[in-house]
């Protein structure tokens, strides 16, 4: 069978065109290695056979970039987790000041909110007894003895009889037999022993706060006087007791500006300063605590988690980037820069803030290290130090 000329023709164009199709790729190939090549092997200065004979765990070899020390006083912002607590300042103790029998009670259970000038109990007292029908028979059978009738109303003035009820007594010349004990506080009411008998007030306050128990002391019962009844802690002020961890110890100060959320309120923000910083580290969390003192028109709950942010101002001291430093547990090295490459030293740090770490030992202002410590190693078993 006969090829035509024309077939012929056709074949051998298609195959001119491959051929120049390879020619081209090829070509493109070489040049693409040939860049790739030179940019690889970008001169490095300084480097001879001793430099590239040194041992690879204690010498790098490379030309990324360097940074140094700088010298400047860092505002520092220190994260810290706490509670909202009771005001100590601002718990008020209702004692009997006579002793007796609890003939009515009008409070009875943890936590029941009082007002000033509420009446809290009746008290049965022989003792008040008296000393009332000792001031009515002065003013029936002696009434010129003004020393002596002034004595006997200011002592039942002192065993707790208000001014109302000496006068009542006095109009109806009848002993009354039970004295009224009153609130001189406003806030929520707890048994006094209990907190007392608590080695951390903030903490009891938490614990019972789980029910709103009845109260232990009921009607009849007897006590004693000057004993303590009731506690009564007014919420209009709170503390927020936040922990400081060993290392942020010396930054804090008092006065030092706080930003807090609690997360009761999420997304808002309130502001107070640190009024008193606790002399001792807590057991349970080995943290320091401090308190800053709030206004709490935000009825914030006793015992809420908060957030805070305290603003703290660092000497001036020598700073460096973050990334220049390569941590290996208890050792924080970096890469200083010398003739052909770079060796490591172990450097003391101390705050890290916005990207940035404090060296207190290891580096001088004249000193180059390595901008990205942790691109010249490839583990921590690579680094060996003299």
């Amino acid at each position: 069978m006969q090829i035509s000329t024309k077939y012929i023709r056709y074949f051998l164009s298609i195959i001119m065109i491959w051929l120049i199709a390879g020619s081209a790729l090829l070509s493109s190939c070489k040049r693409n290695n040939k860049d790739s090549v030179s940019a690889n092997t970008k001169k490095i200065d300084k480097v001879d056979l001793s430099t590239v004979l040194e041992k690879t765990n204690g010498f790098v070899i490379s030309s990324i970039p360097v940074t140094a020390l700088k010298t400047s006083a860092e505002n520092i912002e220190i994260n810290a987790l706490g509670t909202i607590a009771y005001d100590t300042r601002n718990v008020g103790i209702i004692s009997s000041r006579v002793s007796g029998r609890i003939e009515k009670l009008y409070v009875r259970f943890r936590f029941q909110k009082i007002d000033v000038g509420q009446k809290i109990m009746d008290i049965y007292s022989p003792e008040l007894l008296i000393a009332q029908q000792n001031l009515l028979f002065l003013l029936k059978n002696d009434s010129e003895n003004i020393s002596f009738i002034n004595a006997a109303k200011e002592k039942l003035l002192l065993l707790g009889m208000s001014n109302e009820q000496l006068q009542q007594v006095i109009k109806t010349q009848k002993s009354s037999f039970t004295i009224s004990v009153y609130s001189k506080y406003s806030g929520h009411i707890h048994e006094a022993e209990q907190i007392m008998n608590s080695k951390n007030i903030a903490g009891a306050m938490k614990d019972i706060g789980v029910t709103t128990e009845e109260l232990s002391l009921k009607e009849g019962m007897y006590i004693k006087k000057g004993q303590s009844m009731f506690s009564v802690f007014n919420t209009s002020s709170v503390w927020a007791l936040l922990n400081i961890y060993a290392d942020n110890q010396s930054l804090v100060k008092r006065g030092n500006q706080v930003q807090l959320t609690a997360e009761v309120l999420p997304g808002i923000h309130f502001t107070g300063k640190v009024d008193f910083i606790e002399p001792f580290f807590r057991k349970e969390n080995k943290t320091l605590s401090i308190r800053v003192y709030l206004n709490n028109s935000l009825r914030l709950p006793v015992g809420s988690q908060v957030q805070a942010t305290i603003s703290a101002n660092a000497p001036e001291s020598n700073w460096l980037l973050k990334e220049s430093i390569v941590s290996l547990g208890l050792d924080k090295v970096v890469f200083i820069k010398t003739p052909g490459g770079f060796i490591p030293r172990i450097v003391e740090t101390g705050f890290t803030n916005n990207g940035k770490t404090q060296i207190l030992k290891g580096l001088t202002l004249k000193d180059s290290v390595a901008l990205n410590a942790q691109f010249l190693m490839d583990s921590e078993s690579f680094i060996k130090i003299k």
